[in-house]
């Protein structure tokens, strides 16, 4: 995969900002399918989706993820360090996931927004099993044995769908599972590497007067070897 230019990371940086975690994971997912049509991804299955922005991350941040969670149990802060070896294999085909009689189709990044505005768990799982399914209406009025059969036959079809992992709290031994949410792991890395952008274009165009197209047009070795030259955010006399 090819590495996004650093105009490019911040166009997409700068359109997320302020849009919802689901926007900004259509405008990742984007970027990591060029070849995908926009109109198409909200309709992408998610392990699609998830897959293709762990792709993205390996090829511009590194395979390695590491980071930190608490242990709902004691409080304890347990270090999480894993490589994209470690997930499993994207899932081979896309097809509906049929359950007692009844098939599914996997659920998508339009299936999360139809649900961003209910709260009560149960109902949004209803709402999310009646969409899926490929016959709603044949759907039997009591959906609580259905609902835990089919999330567990669409977990075993696509595990990327909703990637989790089994940790264990080395102060008191409780284990949890602890969701990995592929999408705000990038963002936030795209965060972190924006502002580092930002304040190379700021120290740069303060001490050249160059504009931000050239300096980001500039290799990473040779913007930091002429950052390097800087000193004390002097503006160098042109």
């Amino acid at each position: 995969m090819d590495k996004p230019s650093p105009d490019r990371w911040l166009a997409v940086w700068e359109a997320g900002a302020r849009r919802h975690p689901l926007d900004r994971a259509l405008l990742l997912f984007a970027l990591a399918s060029p070849d995908t049509p926009v109109a198409e991804l909200a309709d992408a299955p998610l392990g699609e989706r998830n897959a293709a922005l762990m792709a993205l991350r390996s090829a511009c941040f590194g395979g390695r993820l590491s980071g930190w969670c608490g242990c709902p149990a004691c409080g304890e802060r347990m270090s999480v360090a894993l490589t994209s070896g470690d997930l499993p294999p994207p899932p081979a085909a896309d097809g509906p996931v049929v359950v007692d009689g009844h098939g599914f189709a996997r659920p998508t990044s339009r299936h999360l927004a139809m649900l961003a505005g209910i709260d009560d768990p149960d109902a949004a799982a209803d709402a999310l099993l009646a969409a899926c399914a490929l016959h709603p209406a044949a759907l039997p009025d009591d959906r609580t044995a259905l609902r835990r059969a089919v999330a567990v036959a669409l977990d075993e079809a696509d595990p990327w769908a909703d990637l989790s992992l089994d940790l264990v709290c080395p102060a008191c031994g409780d284990q949890q599972a602890t969701a990995l949410d592929i999408a705000a792991l990038l963002w936030e890395e795209l965060d972190a590497y924006a502002g580092r952008l930002l304040d190379d274009v700021h120290q740069l165009a303060w001490a050249y007067g160059w504009t931000e197209a050239e300096i980001l047009a500039l290799g990473e070795a040779r913007r930091a070897a002429y950052l390097a030259r800087t000193s004390g955010g002097r503006r160098v006399v042109q």
